[in-house]
């Protein structure tokens, strides 16, 4: 006796508890029996007591009486019922009857005969490998349900036929298949059912449970066995609900075997079990509709994706289960900004399903804050830490000025403790107000689900004095506990000014959505914040740091990017697509280098495709991926890749004339819907990206043309611009070209501009000096000098890095060698009349007047170089 009640979940204990004793009792009495009985020291041989053995032929009895082929364990407790000695008097002390025990194991066992030596795995095998989801909506344990009546209509509709009574729903993931079924549970438990679903159980199956640790041949199948004989014989009580239904196809079997979805097959069609399934439109087709026999058994029930509106509603009805988990207010511009945000932001998941995983993690972030310790308060220890240490340190020396800076340690920490137990005391304060607001709210959550459950058992009385007493008290509480938190709020507005601003912040607002969006996709939707507008006001002169000239394509792509940042751009389309236009070494590619800069803070963040390296028909695949059957076919493409991880982004499509042109067939659904369909069928979305493309054609017109340019020739700039689109419209097709935003036409660079591109290069090498500590001054000859050694109107600004690299870098660096110029030393260069070149002497120190201020090591070439 004491070995079976020592098994925690054996079958004993399940035996003894179910009819109506304390199993951990019952063990205790045992281990007192056996305290009390006489030792035997000395024997040898184990001997089986007469007892034991009239207890074991008791059993056999039974065995034989219940048709079993093996004793088990529950025959061995019904025979202790008759053992004299022991059994029959502790069963007794605790109101155990002999009836009273064989009702326990036919209830167990049901219809269950013993046929091999495991019978007791066999045993309520629902309540071990399923879960009851009714049982879960009685208890208020489900989310509610919002909308989905047409799929609950349908789902009823086909579990009340008499054969093939199977339902599968059938959508993309995160639709809401799961949530239909628990729709469905809800509405049982309400009664709100046709009368051939009332009373009803809905049970949904764990394919995991039931497989792990089936360790034996056969051992699985076993357990499903017991699962379908148990569903089959409540005629019809219990519904089987089996999510991620394909699972079923090979579970369980191995060589010789049949699969899970093998054994139902005959109950499912002869209509002995009513099963519903879930599972995606991919799985479905690649697993169930493969099997014919077992498709034809199910009946399909689609889930569409609600819409924007429908997804509102659900969110409502969810945000107080929510509000009540974290702790925290949800407000309603918050649910709505989830659903818009969502759906336009987030491509490659489905609504409700990205809607609310927003919610919560904006929840659940507001909440992480709330039980931290706050920024202000955090500051200030950290302070307190620094200038105890700082003050430990001092106390070592004994000289007059330590002890006046101890003297003003002691007054500043003194201070800084102040501040911090008042902080510290506020953050309690409010901490406790919260916590008080959502112990109610939990607490009236409780009662609500008790009135349900009154209500549902008819006991009106005990509903009316919850629902009129305790839970009109709660609401009353909440409704002054949330005035007196709304007052405190208004109190810390009010007192911002004196310093005595609210620490936490207690309600979910569309901004923290919006900040959400941006962490999982890195699209800036959040608010514009006064620094980040006043950035984007300026953002031509910005790009013109490092663009030189090129005002009409410099405008047109900051135009571009404040449209969008204001919210004002075409939300199916990219951000905008230009085609950059002009001779080599003109600044197209570094616009958007500098654009990528100016957004993402570095180049790296830009997306470039060489189009040089698509030159054959085939090396489409490369940007979308190779289709089935090809090697690399589950890598994707280096394109659809890159904007999939990064969807806010600038792609620059460099030298766009040189691919071959069936590689712009796939750029004519980015630059119209901004999106595409890699080699996988994944919808990759182009939104929120900027499509830059670059070309050379007409560059010899511009060259030509630009020649005999003077000034601002408006009638010759526009027939530049005729000449070079000519050239484009005959070498891309015009479906390609129509889809371009832009067509912007780079000039070729004045001697001017070369000259300001000198002064940028040799910025850059200042900066560099800089970190030797030594300043770089270049003289207007020299700027000169070196505009008209890398000037060259073909070529570009190019030869003007490398004149800069020639003239100026090689010869600093071999005076640096020479040890002519050492840290603290400035470097003048001026240009050399005489011989041509450059000459190299030696200017102010650098800690002598302006240049000896902290910091200004680097200003004194900035200041030189622009003059």
């Amino acid at each position: 006796m004491k070995a079976m009640l020592e098994q925690p979940n054996g079958l004993a204990r399940r035996i003894l508890a179910k009819a109506g004793s304390e199993p951990t009792r019952l063990l205790e009495r045992t281990d007192e029996f056996i305290r009390r009985q006489p030792r035997v020291s000395g024997g040898s041989a184990q001997v089986l007591g007469r007892n034991l053995e009239g207890l074991v032929n008791r059993a056999m009895e039974l065995q034989k009486k219940w048709g079993d082929q093996f004793v088990s364990i529950e025959h061995m407790v019904m025979a202790m019922a008759d053992d004299g000695r022991f059994g029959e008097g502790m069963f007794k002390a605790e109101g155990l009857s002999k009836d009273k025990i064989e009702q326990a194991v036919k209830d167990i066992r049901g219809s269950s005969k013993v046929v091999d030596q495991d019978p007791e795995g066999k045993y309520e095998a629902l309540s071990k490998y399923a879960r009851d989801l009714t049982a879960a909506a009685r208890d208020g344990k489900l989310d509610p349900v919002i909308g989905r009546d047409d799929e609950i209509r349908r789902t009823i509709q086909i579990l009340s036929r008499r054969t093939k009574n199977n339902p599968v729903l059938i959508g993309e993931p995160g639709v809401g298949k799961t949530a239909v079924v628990e729709g469905l549970a809800q509405r049982i438990v309400a009664g709100d059912v046709p009368d051939a679903l009332q009373g009803r159980s809905l049970m949904a199956l764990d394919m995991g449970a039931l497989i792990a640790g089936a360790k034996y041949r056969g051992e699985f199948e076993d357990r499903l066995k017991a699962v379908i004989n148990e569903v089959t014989e409540s005629a019809g009580r219990i519904i089987l609900f089996i999510d991620e239904i394909h699972t079923i196809v090979g579970a369980g079997a191995t060589e010789g075997s049949m699969d899970a979805s093998n054994l139902l097959k005959p109950m499912l069609a002869r209509g002995e079990l009513r099963c519903i399934g879930a599972t995606t439109l991919d799985e479905y087709r690649k697993y169930i509709e493969k099997d014919a026999a077992l498709e034809r058994r199910f009946q399909q029930v689609y889930v569409d994706q609600p819409t924007v509106a429908e997804t509102v509603s659900i969110l409502r009805g969810l945000r107080e289960r929510y509000e009540v988990h974290h702790g925290v207010r949800i407000s309603d511009s918050a649910l709505v900004e989830a659903a818009v945000l969502s759906d336009r932001y987030i491509a490659d998941r489905f609504l409700p399903d990205k809607a609310i995983d927003l919610v919560d993690e904006a929840a659940a972030k507001l909440k992480m804050e709330i039980t931290s310790k706050p920024m202000a308060l955090d500051e200030i220890d950290r302070k307190v830490l620094q200038l105890e240490m700082e003050r430990l340190s001092l106390e070592k020396v004994s000289d007059r000025g330590a002890a006046a800076r101890l003297a003003t340690l002691d007054a500043e920490l003194s201070r800084l403790k102040s501040e911090q137990q008042v902080i510290t005391a506020q953050w309690q304060r409010e901490k406790a107000d919260m916590s008080r607001v959502q112990d109610l709210k939990e607490e009236i959550e409780r009662v609500n689900i008790e009135i349900a459950q009154a209500e549902r058992d008819y006991d009106l009385n005990r509903a009316a004095e919850l629902k009129y007493g305790t839970l009109l008290n709660l609401q009353n509480q909440l409704k002054a506990a949330e005035e007196a938190l709304a007052r405190k709020v208004k109190e810390s507005g009010n007192g911002a000014a004196s310093g005595v601003s609210k620490l936490l912040k207690e309600e979910v607002t569309e901004q923290d959505i919006a900040e959400i969006i941006s962490k999982w996709t890195g699209i800036p939707v959040s608010k514009l914040v006064e620094s980040e507008r006043e950035k984007l006001l300026h953002l031509a002169e910005e790009l013109h740091k490092r663009v030189i000239g090129q005002d009409g394509a410099v405008e047109a792509v900051a135009d571009a990017i404040q449209r969008s940042r204001a919210g004002l751009s075409d939300p199916n389309r990219p951000i905008a697509s230009f085609m950059f236009l002009g001779p080599t070494g003109v600044g197209k590619t570094e616009l958007a280098k500098a654009l990528a800069q100016f957004l993402f803070n570095t180049e790296d963040a830009m997306v470039r495709i060489d189009m040089s390296e698509y030159m054959e028909k085939h090396s489409v695949s490369r940007l979308i991926g190779a289709p089935p059957g090809y090697v690399g076919y589950d890598e994707g493409g280096q394109l659809t890749e890159a904007v999939r991880r990064r969807p806010y982004a600038v792609i620059l499509f460099d030298e766009v004339e040189k691919a071959h042109a069936d590689v712009f067939n796939v750029l004519l659904q980015i630059l119209d819907d901004g999106r595409v369909t890699d080699s996988q069928g994944r919808v990759v979305s182009f939104k929120n990206a900027i499509i830059i493309l670059t070309s050379n054609l007409g560059s010899a017109n511009i060259l030509e043309m630009a020649s005999a340019l003077e000034g601002d020739d408006l009638a010759a700039k526009s027939a530049i611009k005729n000449l070079v689109m000519a050239q484009v419209r005959s070498h891309f097709r015009p479906e390609f070209v129509n889809r371009i935003d832009e067509f912007i036409i780079f000039d070729p660079l004045s001697q001017e501009q070369i000259a300001s591109i000198v002064r940028l290069q040799a910025r850059r090498v200042a900066e560099r000096l800089a970190e030797k500590k030594i300043g770089l001054q270049l003289t207007e000859s020299a700027v000169r000098h070196l505009a008209a050694v890398g000037y060259d109107p073909v070529y570009g600004a190019r030869p003007v890095k490398r004149a800069v690299q020639r003239e100026l870098e090689t010869n600093i660096a071999k005076a640096l060698l020479r040890g002519e110029f050492v840290e603290d030393d400035t470097i003048v260069v001026e240009a050399d009349e005489l011989h041509g070149g450059l000459l190299l002497k030696h200017g102010n120190k650098l800690s002598e007047g302006t240049a000896a201020n902290t910091g200004a090591r680097a200003g004194n070439w900035r200041e030189s170089i622009a003059k």
